[in-house]
C-alpha cells in the first residue's frame, strides 16, 4: 500500500532553480534511500516532504491526504541527534508526546515501554553525555518514531558513527524497522549504506537536482551476513556509479 507521493516538485531560492519536477513514492514498511552529492537538493526535497517548505510546483499527498506545506504529519531527524543536554533520556525520548499534550507521567511511561524494544534499557534516567554514539542515535530514533504518524525522514542519521558502529547500527536498524513497521526515507552518501539498508534507491542529480533513476533491492530481508560481500551487492555498487558518473 502506498504511504507517501511526492508529485512534480519544483524549487526555486531567487533565481537558482534548486529542484525540477521530483517524483518519489514511498510504500507502507517500506525503507528508501535518497542518494546525490552535495548539493543536489536533498535536503531542500525533505524540507517540502515534511511541511517546512512549500514547493514552487508539486504536492506532497500522505495516504491520500495532501499535506503540501503542513508540517506534523512527517517526522524527522536530522544528521545530529539534538538530545537536550539537560534531559533525561527518557524526557528527551518523551519530547514528542508532550508537545502532543501528553501529561509528563504519561509521557514517560508511554515513552518507557519501548526503552527495551530499541535496545535502551537502563538509559532511562542517564544523561545523553553518558550514551554512546550508537546509543544516543537509538534515543533520537526512538523519538522521531513517537512524533510519526508512520512516515520518517532521517538526514545521514549513521555518518557521525565509526565504522563498526555503523555496521552494528545498521543491523539493529534493519531489525527494529521490521518490529515497528515505519515507513522510512532517509539521505545518504553512502552507497553501500544505501543497498544495504534499502528497498528502493532514488538516484538524484542535476542541477536543478531530480530523480535520475530508480533501482530496486531484490534482496530479502533480513539481510544475509554476508551480502555486501557478494557478487549481486557489487552489480549494484556497480550501476550506482555508473549513474551517478553519467
Amino acid at each position: 500500500m502506498e504511504k507517501l507521493r511526492v508529485t512534480h516538485v519544483a524549487k526555486a531560492f531567487e533565481d537558482k532553480q534548486v529542484l525540477k519536477d521530483v517524483n518519489i513514492t514511498l510504500r507502507e514498511k517500506e525503507i528508501v534511500s535518497l542518494l546525490g552529492v552535495s548539493g543536489v537538493g536533498k535536503t531542500t526535497l525533505f524540507h517540502i516532504i515534511a511541511g517546512l517548505t512549500m514547493p514552487d510546483e508539486g504536492q506532497v499527498v500522505m495516504e491520500g491526504e495532501e499535506i503540501t506545506g503542513k508540517p506534523g504529519y512527517v517526522s524527522y531527524m536530522l544528521q545530529k541527534d539534538l538530545l537536550l543536554p539537560y534531559r533525561t533520556i527518557v524526557d528527551n525520548v518523551a519530547l514528542p508526546l508532550l508537545v502532543k499534550g501528553v501529561k509528563k507521567k504519561e509521557a514517560r511511561e508511554k515513552a518507557g515501554a519501548y526503552f527495551e524494544e530499541f535496545g535502551l534499557e537502563g538509559t532511562q534516567k542517564k544523561y545523553p553525555a553518558q550514551l554512546s554514539g550508537g546509543m544516543r542515535q537509538r534515543a533520537a530514533l526512538l523519538r522521531t518514531y513517537l512524533f510519526s504518524k508512520g512516515v520518517a525522514l532521517l538526514d545521514e542519521p549513521f555518518s557521525a558513527l565509526d565504522t563498526i558502529t555503523k555496521g552494528s547500527m545498521h543491523r539493529w536498524y534493519l531489525d527494529i524497522m521490521e518490529q515497528i513497521q515505519l515507513s522510512t526515507i532517509f539521505i545518504t552518501h553512502d552507497i553501500d549504506e544505501a543497498i544495504l539498508l534499502s528497498d528502493r534507491v532514488f538516484l538524484m542529480g542535476g542541477q536543478p537536482g531530480t530523480i535520475t533513476k530508480e533501482i530496486i533491492i531484490n534482496e530479502p530481508k533480513p539481510r544475509r551476513e554476508d551480502f555486501n560481500l557478494t557478487e549481486e551487492f557489487l552489480e549494484y555498487k556497480r550501476e550506482i556509479i555508473r549513474e551517478l558518473k553519467g
